[in-house]
């Protein structure tokens, strides 16, 4: 299993904000965690990151222990990473931020590779960041993120405050990264958009798994979608 969380509690002070987590992504597999607001999705995809500065329980990635290893070494072992904000570097251009990743075999060839994959940026290299449409920039974050060539990514609201057109088009970008060897993990408050491009689900509600599996059970679940998906139109 390339992710395995096992009764995974943990928070930022002694109050335990996520209690009891048990989760796994396979190779090659999009999970999406989902709830409401409060539910604990960002500080879950924190403890993941090695970001959450108390929890007990384990993580370990492709077998290995990292609960307590530091986020370096998370993400120079196969670990990437796209916030929900401050996810390019506005002042760096398209290219500049592409070139400052650590942890990047072959940078050149990798640059190329990422500008295949995401051809818009193309025309954008010298541009800086801060000037780019939020679905530009959305496409730089996934590109930066995927230069150290992870086996899993870990997304946090990649849609958030995107225009309603461009949402699909993050959507599509995620769905295409399982066919580049990129398992995903996403924490996404469009839970019915996140879960048709998944495999797998898990809902949260006040730091607790409350349901899970196949993501296409979980959006026939008349019960969850009521409680956790909100309305179909």
């Amino acid at each position: 299993m390339l992710l395995s969380i096992c009764n995974l509690s943990g928070g930022y002070g002694e109050t335990d904000i996520i209690s009891d987590i048990n989760l796994e992504v396979a190779e090659s597999e999009i999970v999406t965690i989902a709830g409401t607001n409060g539910a604990g999705k960002s500080t879950l995809s924190k403890a993941v990151l090695g970001l959450l500065p108390r929890l007990s329980g384990t993580i370990k990635l492709d077998g290995k222990d990292v609960s307590r290893i530091d986020p370096e070494f998370r993400i120079s072992h196969g670990l990437g990473y796209v916030p929900q904000v401050a996810n390019v570097f506005g002042s760096l251009t398209v290219l500049e931020n592409l070139k400052v990743v650590r942890h990047v075999k072959e940078r050149e060839r990798r640059i190329d590779s990422m500008l295949d994959a995401f051809p818009a940026l193309k025309g954008r290299l010298r541009q800086y960041a801060s000037t780019l449409s939020g679905g530009e920039r959305q496409m730089l974050a996934f590109a930066r993120a995927m230069m150290s060539d992870p086996r899993l990514i870990v997304l946090d609201e990649p849609t958030a405050a995107l225009a309603p057109a461009l949402v699909n088009q993050i959507f599509d970008l995620v769905r295409e990264l399982p066919k580049r060897g990129v398992a995903v993990f996403m924490v996404e408050q469009r839970a019915r958009q996140a879960l048709a491009i998944s495999d797998k689900g898990y809902i949260l509600d006040q730091g607790r798994v409350v349901l899970s599996g196949p993501a296409s059970e979980l959006l026939a679940d008349e019960r969850m979608a009521e409680l956790y998906l909100g309305a179909t139109h």
